[in-house]
């Protein structure tokens, strides 16, 4: 079992962490490439790139002359123990118990606008570049260009050729997947909630709920479709009625 997710804008480097474990990031020698363009821009430059406030571009600006190369435990940080957004509320990764760290490095994959996809462990130092950047880098127009078919190519190699795929991503970080060239089919589980009568889908349960999916598929050892249906964390619950198994979406409910 495999499954991507976006990375977050909020960032946590401040938790004691709960273990010492770290692994090194596939793509870092790309990503200090990046950073590298990044870090010759002015603050305002940044501010119109990525289209944030001063005060962001200050914070941001600075993180980028930081940016530096390789990575230890004393300037990075473990993935998992630094995004800070909805889906890593649902994950909980901080009460993941230790037998159960392998299972979570070889289930999750963070996808991301500097580093391409990093597991769990991977080592990372703040920065903020969301994958729809427009920010040019040698005859790249683009961050989808940049990565081109990297990231499908790094998860080709790990996945086997009957493993279930999960996508867990938002639209803008999941078009960085070439879903043609995947060797496995997606599956897409999709969290509705009710409100004022009808079935929608709630951006913050929404996110919230995919980290809290990756979590089950962690403490279950979840391996099969059957086994997914069983997601029942945070009150869901699958609906036959809505999902579109011909087309490998599965929507849970509640």
């Amino acid at each position: 079992m495999k499954a991507v997710v976006s990375p977050a804008k909020s960032l946590n480097f401040d938790s004691k962490l709960p273990s010492s474990r770290a692994t090194q990031p596939i793509f870092l020698e790309e990503a200090d490439t990046l950073n590298k363009k990044l870090e010759r821009k002015t603050k305002a430059e940044i501010s119109e790139l990525m289209n944030i406030s001063d005060k962001l571009a200050d914070l941001n600006y600075q993180r980028y002359k930081d940016f530096t190369v390789p990575f230890d435990k004393y300037n990075a940080r473990p993935a998992v123990y630094t995004f800070d957004g909805d889906v890593y509320t649902g994950l909980d990764a901080y009460t993941i118990p230790t037998e159960k760290f392998d299972t979570l490095q070889d289930t999750l994959r963070i996808l991301s606008g500097l580093y391409g996809v990093l597991k769990p462990f991977d080592l990372m130092q703040a920065y903020r570049l969301e994958m729809g950047t427009k920010l040019k880098s040698g005859r790249t127009e683009d961050l989808y260009e940049f990565w081109g078919d990297k990231i499908t190519n790094a998860l080709n190699d790990e996945l086997e050729n009957d493993e279930l795929f999960l996508n867990l991503a938002s639209l803008e970080y999941f078009k960085a997947v070439n879903v043609e060239k995947l060797k496995v089919p997606v599956i897409t589980p999709i969290f509705k909630d009710y409100k004022n009568g009808k079935l929608k889908i709630i951006s913050f349960y929404a996110k919230k709920a995919r980290g809290s999916m990756v979590r089950y598929i962690i403490d279950k050892n979840v391996q099969t479709i059957d086994d997914l249906k069983g997601f029942d964390y945070d009150d869901y619950g699958f609906s036959e009625q809505y999902s579109d198994l011909s087309n490998n979406e599965l929507v849970f409910v509640r």
